[in-house]
């Protein structure tokens, strides 16, 4: 039977794969620079193999990092699977292995959580499913029975592909965006706090302490955000929301240290061009790259068990990407206070935390209490970051009265004493201090152990500005 819905006739016209091949290769190459770096730098062996107890994240606490004897294997097949996807060959599995192989990586210790990684997790996983092997790939080379003349119709996707990247790489905009409608952003900070960093920087540092400078990051990253998808997608207007998106990933990469995360959404904001564009980029430079016949019109729509399957399977991934970013405001309270709500988010660049306090140990039997040094279960760097998140904290407790109760010495109360400032502020205490945090459960409600954020914004004055 044939589809007569407009929209699903619209999501099923073939429109030219090249731009997704784009997409597709930088992704790959883009991968293979950051598994080089962990590489080089000693990552693996610092995030993987030298800490005693990793941070889980809910639902996810069965995925802890491989052996170091397999993370060498881990990480070869990451980049066997990234050089796989940048040549289009065996691109389906290669992108499944991928996928796999840097969700286990991502999800091992809650500590080392960035957004960029979380982006990375979703588009590996849309490649596994997104038909981008059709174009500049062996694939499809190796498709083609030897001596067959290429069909240009052969090298089309469903709109519906390029509308899912499209949708996929807009939600860090638009969800940043929204999470910058906070007190916090709106008064300058932390982004005042960050560029008063830079102020021994020759020329920079003078123009960076200025606060027209930095109302023009607040006013200008919360616009961006929240206008260059629009902007995107009209197509008058789409060279312009184009060169502001390159001139705010531009600057980010100079002032700020973040990584991949620049070049990586400058490729990507490119699926946002038309599908064909790639193609008319090497005919400019005489390259020839002859792309598939135009179909404005809508496509004939058979329906099938297997096409409302992955209709449905698109559905339910736009709705999860919508709620994930929007269920902080379940929650009471400042998510950049209490961390719920806060992870798969897109809250980038909102908070700046430091912390300090104590734990204190009670045997229940004998009422003999002590400290906990943390540095005796956690890297440094782990502590630096538990100290901000209260659901960390809450599962060193219970890691602390976990090993308690194993060496057969009983049960273990554990407290904890952590003052927190955020974006400035005075520190005070994040969690109730008389609370037996071993004994409280790890849930996705609201946690009732959580102090309220009371410290207000200090005044410029005050911060020194």
């Amino acid at each position: 039977m044939r589809s007569t819905s407009p929209l699903l006739r619209a999501l099923h016209r073939p429109v030219d794969a090249a731009s997704l091949a784009f997409v597709r290769v930088v992704f790959g190459c883009v991968m293979l620079v950051e598994i080089s770096r962990y590489w080089s730098h000693g990552w693996i062996r610092e995030y993987f193999v030298e800490p005693k107890f990793f941070f889980s994240y809910p639902l996810f606490g069965w995925v802890r990092p491989l052996p170091a004897a397999w993370l060498t294997v881990q990480f070869d097949l990451l980049a066997l699977a990234a050089m796989c996807i940048v040549l289009g060959l065996f691109t389906r599995i290669a992108a499944a292995v991928f996928a796999v192989l840097f969700a286990w990586w991502f999800l091992s210790d809650q500590t080392n959580y960035l957004n960029h990684f979380y982006l990375i997790t979703l588009v590996s996983f849309l490649f596994v499913f997104v038909p981008t092997e059709r174009a500049f790939s062996l694939d499809a080379r190796f498709r083609r029975p030897p001596g067959t003349p290429r069909s240009p119709a052969a090298e089309t996707v469903p709109a519906w592909a390029v509308w899912i990247f499209r949708f996929q790489i807009g939600a860090p905009y638009f969800f940043g965006g929204i999470a910058k409608l906070n007190p916090d952003w709106i008064a300058g900070e932390p982004m005042r706090m960050w560029l008063r960093d830079m102020k021994s920087v020759p020329l920079l540092g003078a123009v960076c302490t200025q606060e027209w400078c930095v109302y023009g990051f607040v006013v200008g990253g919360l616009l961006l955000d929240l206008l260059v998808v629009p902007g995107l997608l009209w197509k008058r207007t789409r060279p312009f929301a184009f060169a502001a998106a390159l001139l705010f990933h531009g600057t980010n990469a100079i002032i700020f240290s973040i990584g991949i995360f620049p070049w990586l959404m400058i490729a990507a904001t490119t699926i946002f061009f038309e599908p064909d564009w790639p193609r008319r980029v090497l005919a400019l430079l005489g390259v020839r790259a002859q792309g598939p016949p135009r179909a404005d019109a809508p496509a004939t729509v058979e329906r099938s068990p297997a096409r409302s399957l992955a209709m449905a399977g698109l559905a339910a991934w736009i709705a999860l990407q919508i709620g994930l970013p929007l269920r902080h405001f379940l929650y009471p309270g400042y998510a950049s206070w209490t961390e719920e709500g806060h992870l798969y988010s897109w809250h980038m660049k909102l908070r700046d935390k430091t912390g300090y306090g104590d734990f204190i140990a009670r045997d229940a039997a004998s009422g003999a209490s002590w400290k906990i040094d943390p540095r005796d279960y956690l890297e440094k760097r782990q502590e630096r970051e538990m100290y901000g998140h209260p659901d960390e904290i809450l599962q060193f407790a219970h890691h602390v009265a976990d090993e308690y109760a194993k060496a057969g010495k009983g049960r273990l109360e554990v407290r904890a004493r952590i003052f927190v400032s955020l974006n400035g502020r005075k520190p005070q205490l994040i969690v109730d201090p008389d609370v037996d945090l071993a004994a409280q459960p790890r849930s996705l409600g609201r946690w009732p152990w959580i102090l309220p954020l009371a410290e207000p914004l200090q005044s410029r004055a005050n911060r020194g500005t």
